[in-house]
Protein backbone atom coordinates (compact mmCIF):
# COMPACT_ATOMS: atom_id res chain seq x y z
CA UNK A 1 0.00 0.00 0.00
CA UNK A 2 1.62 3.44 -0.82
CA UNK A 3 2.54 5.50 1.65
CA UNK A 4 0.64 8.59 1.35
CA UNK A 5 -2.95 6.20 1.49
CA UNK A 6 -1.90 5.68 4.85
CA UNK A 7 -1.16 8.96 6.86
CA UNK A 8 -1.99 12.48 6.24
CA UNK A 9 -0.39 15.03 4.54
CA UNK A 10 1.81 17.91 6.55
CA UNK A 11 1.13 21.78 5.66
CA UNK A 12 3.24 24.49 4.66
CA UNK A 13 6.24 22.27 3.14
CA UNK A 14 6.94 23.09 -0.42
CA UNK A 15 9.91 22.59 -2.85
CA UNK A 16 10.96 26.16 -2.82
CA UNK A 17 11.62 25.99 0.80
CA UNK A 18 12.78 23.03 0.96
CA UNK A 19 16.72 22.99 2.49
CA UNK A 20 17.84 19.94 -0.06
CA UNK A 21 15.87 21.22 -3.01
CA UNK A 22 19.83 21.31 -4.68
CA UNK A 23 20.28 17.77 -4.18
CA UNK A 24 16.60 16.90 -5.48
CA UNK A 25 14.64 16.95 -8.64
CA UNK A 26 13.37 19.82 -8.58
CA UNK A 27 17.40 21.16 -9.12
CA UNK A 28 17.78 23.65 -12.08
CA UNK A 29 14.51 24.32 -12.90
CA UNK A 30 12.69 27.28 -13.08
CA UNK A 31 10.30 28.54 -10.36
CA UNK A 32 7.15 27.70 -12.65
CA UNK A 33 8.43 24.59 -13.12
CA UNK A 34 9.11 23.92 -9.80
CA UNK A 35 5.34 24.78 -8.91
CA UNK A 36 3.94 22.02 -11.48
CA UNK A 37 6.47 19.35 -9.81
CA UNK A 38 4.95 20.18 -6.68
CA UNK A 39 1.38 20.18 -7.60
CA UNK A 40 1.86 16.29 -7.96
CA UNK A 41 3.95 15.43 -4.59
CA UNK A 42 2.55 14.22 -1.45
CA UNK A 43 4.33 15.54 1.52
CA UNK A 44 3.36 13.04 4.34
CA UNK A 45 3.90 12.82 8.54
CA UNK A 46 7.45 11.09 9.26
CA UNK A 47 7.49 7.41 9.07
CA UNK A 48 8.86 5.85 12.70
CA UNK A 49 12.64 3.93 12.75
CA UNK A 50 11.30 -0.01 11.42
CA UNK A 51 8.75 1.36 8.77
CA UNK A 52 8.56 0.35 5.80
CA UNK A 53 8.07 2.37 2.90
CA UNK A 54 7.87 -0.03 0.55
CA UNK A 55 8.19 -3.65 0.31
CA UNK A 56 9.43 -6.34 -2.67
CA UNK A 57 6.88 -6.85 -4.86
CA UNK A 58 4.39 -4.17 -4.28
CA UNK A 59 3.39 -2.18 -8.06
CA UNK A 60 5.10 0.87 -8.41
CA UNK A 61 3.20 3.41 -7.65
CA UNK A 62 5.53 6.31 -6.69
CA UNK A 63 9.02 7.74 -5.96
CA UNK A 64 10.36 8.97 -2.80
CA UNK A 65 12.47 11.64 -2.16
CA UNK A 66 14.14 12.00 1.18
CA UNK A 67 13.69 14.89 3.15
CA UNK A 68 15.63 13.91 6.55
CA UNK A 69 16.48 10.58 8.03
CA UNK A 70 17.63 7.96 6.13
CA UNK A 71 16.60 4.66 4.54
CA UNK A 72 18.30 1.34 4.33
CA UNK A 73 17.18 -1.11 1.00
CA UNK A 74 17.52 -4.85 1.24
CA UNK A 75 16.46 -7.89 0.09
CA UNK A 76 15.86 -11.37 1.11
CA UNK A 77 17.36 -14.47 -0.42
CA UNK A 78 15.00 -17.48 -1.02
CA UNK A 79 16.51 -19.33 1.98
CA UNK A 80 15.33 -16.38 4.13
CA UNK A 81 18.99 -14.30 4.40
CA UNK A 82 18.80 -10.30 4.59
CA UNK A 83 20.94 -8.85 2.05
CA UNK A 84 21.10 -5.03 2.04
CA UNK A 85 21.52 -3.58 -1.47
CA UNK A 86 22.08 0.58 0.01
CA UNK A 87 21.82 2.92 2.89
CA UNK A 88 19.75 6.17 1.18
CA UNK A 89 20.17 9.97 2.57
CA UNK A 90 18.57 12.57 2.53
CA UNK A 91 18.06 14.26 -1.15
CA UNK A 92 18.40 10.82 -2.27
CA UNK A 93 15.46 9.46 -4.59
CA UNK A 94 14.35 5.84 -4.37
CA UNK A 95 12.60 3.70 -5.74
CA UNK A 96 13.75 3.78 -9.43
CA UNK A 97 14.85 0.15 -9.43
CA UNK A 98 11.10 -1.22 -10.03
CA UNK A 99 10.93 1.45 -13.52
CA UNK A 100 11.83 -1.63 -15.29
CA UNK A 101 8.88 -4.09 -14.66
CA UNK A 102 6.40 -1.76 -12.55
CA UNK A 103 7.54 -4.08 -9.06
CA UNK A 104 9.71 -2.87 -6.32
CA UNK A 105 12.90 -5.54 -6.05
CA UNK A 106 13.95 -4.85 -2.70
CA UNK A 107 12.30 -3.99 0.78
CA UNK A 108 12.83 -0.08 1.92
CA UNK A 109 12.96 0.64 5.60
CA UNK A 110 13.89 3.87 8.13
CA UNK A 111 17.03 3.37 10.38
CA UNK A 112 15.62 6.50 12.41
CA UNK A 113 12.64 8.86 11.75
CA UNK A 114 12.13 10.14 8.49
CA UNK A 115 10.33 12.21 6.23
CA UNK A 116 9.89 11.60 2.51
CA UNK A 117 8.24 13.34 -0.75
CA UNK A 118 5.69 10.98 -2.29
CA UNK A 119 6.06 11.70 -6.08
CA UNK A 120 3.41 9.78 -8.28
CA UNK A 121 5.38 8.20 -11.32
CA UNK A 122 2.60 8.40 -13.72
CA UNK A 123 2.25 11.70 -13.03
CA UNK A 124 5.52 12.58 -13.08
CA UNK A 125 6.41 10.80 -16.02
CA UNK A 126 3.77 13.14 -17.84
CA UNK A 127 5.32 16.33 -16.28
CA UNK A 128 9.14 15.30 -17.49
CA UNK A 129 7.75 14.63 -20.66
CA UNK A 130 7.15 18.94 -21.19
CA UNK A 131 9.45 19.84 -18.77
CA UNK A 132 13.22 19.18 -20.23
CA UNK A 133 15.16 20.01 -17.02
CA UNK A 134 13.13 17.55 -14.91
CA UNK A 135 13.25 14.61 -17.82
CA UNK A 136 17.35 15.32 -17.91
CA UNK A 137 17.07 15.19 -13.65
CA UNK A 138 15.69 12.25 -13.70
CA UNK A 139 18.17 10.31 -15.59
CA UNK A 140 20.88 11.85 -13.95
CA UNK A 141 19.46 10.14 -10.75
CA UNK A 142 18.74 7.16 -12.78
CA UNK A 143 22.53 7.34 -14.21
CA UNK A 144 23.55 7.61 -10.71
CA UNK A 145 21.89 4.91 -9.41
CA UNK A 146 23.59 2.94 -11.88
CA UNK A 147 26.94 3.84 -10.78
CA UNK A 148 26.67 3.28 -7.65
CA UNK A 149 25.60 -0.35 -8.19
CA UNK A 150 29.19 -0.73 -10.60
CA UNK A 151 31.03 0.93 -7.84
CA UNK A 152 29.83 -1.50 -5.18
CA UNK A 153 30.75 -4.19 -7.27
CA UNK A 154 34.31 -2.98 -7.48
CA UNK A 155 34.42 -2.45 -3.85
CA UNK A 156 33.79 -5.98 -3.38
CA UNK A 157 35.60 -7.34 -6.21
CA UNK A 158 38.78 -5.86 -5.59
CA UNK A 159 39.56 -4.01 -2.06
CA UNK A 160 40.12 -6.23 1.27
CA UNK A 161 38.24 -5.29 4.63
CA UNK A 162 40.28 -2.51 5.87
CA UNK A 163 39.84 -0.75 2.34
CA UNK A 164 35.86 -1.56 1.63
CA UNK A 165 35.36 0.16 5.44
CA UNK A 166 37.43 2.78 4.88
CA UNK A 167 36.13 3.39 1.39
CA UNK A 168 32.44 3.49 2.99
CA UNK A 169 33.71 6.44 5.52
CA UNK A 170 34.99 8.53 2.97
CA UNK A 171 31.46 7.95 1.09
CA UNK A 172 29.34 9.17 4.17
CA UNK A 173 31.60 11.60 4.48
CA UNK A 174 31.58 13.03 1.39
CA UNK A 175 27.49 12.45 1.09
CA UNK A 176 27.29 14.35 3.98
CA UNK A 177 29.56 17.44 3.05
CA UNK A 178 27.07 17.68 -0.60
CA UNK A 179 24.20 18.23 2.36
CA UNK A 180 25.81 20.71 3.70
CA UNK A 181 26.85 18.62 6.73
CA UNK A 182 30.16 18.50 8.24
CA UNK A 183 32.52 15.99 6.32
CA UNK A 184 34.10 14.85 9.40
CA UNK A 185 31.83 14.30 12.35
CA UNK A 186 27.97 13.07 11.74
CA UNK A 187 26.22 10.01 13.04
CA UNK A 188 26.37 6.44 11.59
CA UNK A 189 22.43 5.65 10.93
CA UNK A 190 23.06 1.59 10.24
CA UNK A 191 24.10 -0.64 12.65
CA UNK A 192 27.76 -2.44 12.39
CA UNK A 193 25.90 -5.56 11.25
CA UNK A 194 24.44 -3.57 8.44
CA UNK A 195 27.18 -2.15 7.26
CA UNK A 196 28.98 -5.68 7.52
CA UNK A 197 26.15 -7.02 5.80
CA UNK A 198 26.42 -4.24 2.87
CA UNK A 199 30.40 -4.75 2.40
CA UNK A 200 30.26 -8.43 2.61
CA UNK A 201 31.89 -8.51 5.97
CA UNK A 202 31.07 -10.07 9.48
CA UNK A 203 30.43 -7.14 12.26
CA UNK A 204 33.09 -8.92 13.80
CA UNK A 205 35.39 -7.67 11.43
CA UNK A 206 33.82 -4.74 10.95
CA UNK A 207 33.66 -3.72 14.92
CA UNK A 208 37.88 -4.80 14.52
CA UNK A 209 38.44 -2.23 12.27
CA UNK A 210 36.62 0.49 13.17
CA UNK A 211 38.84 -0.21 16.28
CA UNK A 212 42.01 0.05 14.83
CA UNK A 213 41.02 2.96 12.77
CA UNK A 214 40.68 4.43 16.51
CA UNK A 215 43.96 3.44 17.62
CA UNK A 216 45.71 4.50 14.84
CA UNK A 217 43.83 8.34 15.05
CA UNK A 218 41.85 8.15 11.79
CA UNK A 219 38.57 8.32 13.65
CA UNK A 220 37.40 8.98 16.85
CA UNK A 221 33.77 6.48 17.52
CA UNK A 222 31.52 7.32 20.34
CA UNK A 223 28.09 4.48 19.74
CA UNK A 224 26.64 5.93 16.49
CA UNK A 225 28.65 8.93 16.71
CA UNK A 226 31.97 8.85 13.94
CA UNK A 227 34.58 11.51 13.92
CA UNK A 228 37.03 11.54 11.47
CA UNK A 229 40.56 12.90 12.45
CA UNK A 230 42.27 12.10 9.57
CA UNK A 231 40.40 12.15 6.13
CA UNK A 232 42.98 11.98 3.80
CA UNK A 233 45.16 8.34 5.62
CA UNK A 234 41.38 6.80 4.88
CA UNK A 235 41.17 8.23 1.22
CA UNK A 236 44.45 6.84 0.60
CA UNK A 237 43.53 3.42 2.02
CA UNK A 238 40.15 3.57 0.41
CA UNK A 239 42.57 3.51 -3.03
CA UNK A 240 43.01 7.14 -3.26
CA UNK A 241 40.43 8.49 -5.76
CA UNK A 242 38.58 5.90 -5.75
CA UNK A 243 35.21 5.59 -7.55
CA UNK A 244 32.81 4.30 -4.41
CA UNK A 245 34.10 7.55 -2.62
CA UNK A 246 32.23 9.60 -4.65
CA UNK A 247 28.87 8.21 -3.85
Amino acid sequence: MALAKQINPLPNVSCQRCAIKPLCLPVSLAESEIEYLDGIIHRNRPLRKDNHLFRAGDPLTSLYAIRSGSIKSYTISMDGEEQVTGFHLAGEVIGLDAVHNGNHPSFAIALETTTVCEIPFEQLEELSSFIPGLRKQLLRVMSREIYDDQSLMLLLNKRNAESRIAAFLVSLSSRCSRRGFSPTEFKLPMTRADAGNYLGLTIETVSRILSRFNKQGMIQIQGKYLKILDLESLQMLAGGSCDFCAI
